[in-house]
């Protein structure tokens, strides 16, 4: 399988703003191959970022900007093969039960389980994809960046985002650990940077992607966390910024292999 994506982010900062952009895939050994590159420049200069570690394999990149600026962030990798499974850590599989600021898990525990009753494994996962789907309109610019879970099911409708913490929280809700996943998707239409869940059941770490809009299989890893806050594709420590331009793409070959999706009932591990 071969993987090609970028990405182009041009923000605005008022002085002292520390940016951190989220936009790197992670390097994982499993991959045949990977090659990468990554410029920023402030006000047409290019300027260097701190790359600091994040859980999971992610990388922020980091930058500060003293004074006013627009600050111009390119990234682009080209991936061959796939990453390896990825391991289960006990302390993971304790913390994404826990509910967390867009997941509230414990809020929604009644609906879960009176929408999924005794359901376990692989078919919780498979009826609470497709419950979500159901509820829910996919219409963008619909949410708040406030909203949590419970806004998403009263307000039925949202973004890839809302989609996953709904569906992490009602599968948290039923004791299964489910984390989010922020990708690159090949098919997405409209492109854009992606959110799925990752949920664990019977030993292995598998994707539940509500929204149908992107095969999985092609998903390629950039952050992981709790939720959208551990996941975001640009933030700031400080100051203040202005998003004035974002383009994503990604586009992948996967050398004569099919490459629809095999289907919402068919769990698939983020490769």
């Amino acid at each position: 399988m071969n993987r090609t994506v970028s990405s182009r982010l041009v923000a605005r900062t008022q002085p002292g703003t520390r940016l951190v952009y989220a936009v790197a895939a992670v390097r994982d050994p499993g991959y045949d191959s990977f090659v990468e590159e990554l410029t920023v420049t402030v006000d047409g200069v290019p300027t260097p970022a701190t790359e600091v570690a994040d859980h999971h394999g992610g990388r922020f990149h980091v930058l500060d900007t003293p004074d006013a600026a627009e600050v111009v962030v390119e990234y682009r990798a080209e991936v061959r093969g796939q990453a390896d499974p990825s391991v289960a850590d006990p302390a993971d599989l304790i913390r994404y039960v826990r509910p967390s600021r867009y997941c509230e898990s414990d809020k929604l525990l009644p609906t879960s389980y009176a929408e999924f009753g005794a359901l376990q494994g692989a078919e919780l996962l498979h009826a609470v994809r497709d419950w979500v789907a159901a509820e829910l309109a996919y219409v963008p610019g619909s949410s708040r960046p406030i909203d949590g879970a419970a806004d998403t099911l009263l307000a039925r409708r949202g973004v890839c985002r809302d989609y996953a913490h709904l569906v992490a929280s009602l599968l948290r809700a039923k004791n299964v650990p489910a984390r989010l996943a922020a990708c690159y998707a090949p098919g997405l239409d409209p492109m854009d940077f992606h959110a799925v869940v990752e949920a664990y059941v019977d030993g292995a770490w598998h994707v539940v992607d509500a929204t149908g809009l992107a095969p999985r299989q092609g998903l390629l890893r950039i952050s992981t966390g709790a939720d959208a806050s551990d996941t975001a594709f640009l933030s700031t420590v400080g100051g203040s910024l202005r998003l004035a331009e974002l383009k994503v793409d990604a586009g992948w070959d996967l050398e004569g292999a099919a490459a629809e999706d095999p289907g919402a009932g068919v769990p698939v591990i983020l490769r």
